[in-house]
């Protein structure tokens, strides 16, 4: 039988039993480069004869899974009875993963597999992920940590972060690889510095992880601000919209997660942000971007951030009762948020010179009962005093107030 080249330890030319990978990404069997580096005291790369700088060494287990594949269909080719019909495509990612694996130069072979994903179904992709491409591509992308000046490599990683979010990761083992610190520092990078493409699949690839409730913590912890500038940045693209709209699901996993993640996000300028994209969003965008300024403002840094914003109240008027009940509901609640706990003269101010004062007196004509009705009611209870002061002052809000003051 004919022996694939990249399954061939480069030292012995014999079939790895213990592949294991060095710095340079190539491959070798286990015992044969321990005896290269200790016993013949070599400093190289046996296959490149680069320099090392380091002598580490990691198994690699997706290559030692695609040679036991190999070996399991070429024992059952010798059977009396013929074996189970193995799909092209499966054939196609067997040998685009092992060649991968076994070459430093690896772009290529990322492009073809990432074609074959592409023009694939969902059986395919779930293919990639049984036979170990999960496992590969995360360790393509920590490369970028070792020398992200390296055009190569970090091509590569472009390439690999490609084909990873098309991938599913609804598994347990799948999540864990991508959840490792090295792979999640590796793509944070990516997501400051890689090209909009890159940047895109990035982020598509954090969505699709919070989709399976991952904790984001030591991510916060790890990259503060320059996660949140870099998804913000996203955010503010109105070319690249897909993106604006993953980023935006993911700023809402990361900030909802926990008081720590909000304050970052606000100390990255995320309030100012929104506030500016606030008066031209469409109803889904709008209604997550209310979401996220909601909940920052429920901090009080959040609520601080809003008043020193000149259009805070100006962008937020415009939407209530001309987007959707969701949108109303949380422009209300941010209101609500600012005069019950921020109630600075100028909020009071810009709430009735802004129009948001008559959006809550129309709140009262809405028929039944519910919660943003009775935070209006709040609200006009609250400030009605304040605002007889100002000549703008509605004429219907003295109705209001006087009925208010009688049911009481």
């Amino acid at each position: 039988m004919e022996i694939p080249l990249y399954f061939r330890c480069p030292i012995s030319m014999e079939v790895m039993k213990n592949p294991v990978t060095i710095c340079t990404g190539l491959s070798y069997e286990r015992k044969n480069i321990e005896n290269w580096f200790y016993m013949y005291k070599k400093k190289t790369c046996p296959a490149t004869m680069q320099i090392l700088q380091n002598f580490d060494v990691t198994p690699n287990h997706t290559l030692k899974r695609l040679i036991l594949v190999w070996q399991e269909r070429e024992s059952k080719a010798t059977d009396v009875h013929p074996p189970r019909a193995v799909s092209t495509k499966h054939d196609e990612l067997v040998s685009l993963l092992t060649t991968i694996e076994s070459t430093p130069f690896k772009v290529s072979s990322l492009k073809k597999l990432r074609s074959c994903i592409e023009l694939g179904c969902d059986e395919v992709r779930s293919n990639l992920v049984h036979i170990g491409g999960i496992e590969s591509l995360s360790r393509i992308i920590t490369q970028v940590l070792i020398d992200c000046s390296d055009f190569i490599t970090f091509r590569a990683c472009e390439e690999a972060l490609g084909v990873l979010y098309q991938l599913p990761i609804s598994d347990a083992p799948s999540l864990a690889l991508l959840s490792k610190p090295e792979c999640m520092k590796a793509m944070a990078i990516m997501l400051q510095r890689g090209s909009a493409e890159a940047r895109y699949h990035t982020v598509t690839i954090f969505r699709n992880m919070s989709k399976v409730e991952y904790n984001w913590d030591w991510v916060v912890q790890d990259q503060g601000m320059d996660l949140f500038k870099s998804l913000l940045e996203l955010v503010s693209d109105e070319i690249y919209t897909k993106a604006s709209s993953c980023a935006l699901d993911v700023l809402i996993e990361i900030i909802n997660s926990s008081k720590k993640a909000r304050l970052k996000a606000i100390e990255a300028g995320a309030i100012c942000v929104l506030i500016e994209l606030l008066p031209d969003s469409n109803k889904s965008i709008c209604e997550r971007m209310l979401f996220i300024i909601k909940l920052l403002c429920e901090c009080a840094e959040g609520r601080i951030a809003f008043v020193d914003h000149k259009l805070g109240i100006a962008a937020l008027s415009k939407k209530l009762l001309r987007v959707s009940v969701c949108a109303t509901k949380l422009g209300v609640k941010i209101l609500w948020l600012l005069s019950s706990f921020h109630p600075k003269e100028k909020v009071i101010e810009d709430m009735l010179m802004f129009g948001s004062v008559k959006k809550l007196l129309g709140l009262l004509h809405v028929e039944g009962q519910s919660s943003t009705k009775d935070k209006a009611v709040k609200i006009i209870k609250m400030h009605g005093k304040s605002w007889r002061k100002y000549p703008c002052f509605p004429s219907e809000l003295k109705d209001c107030l006087r009925l208010v003051h009688d049911s009481n």
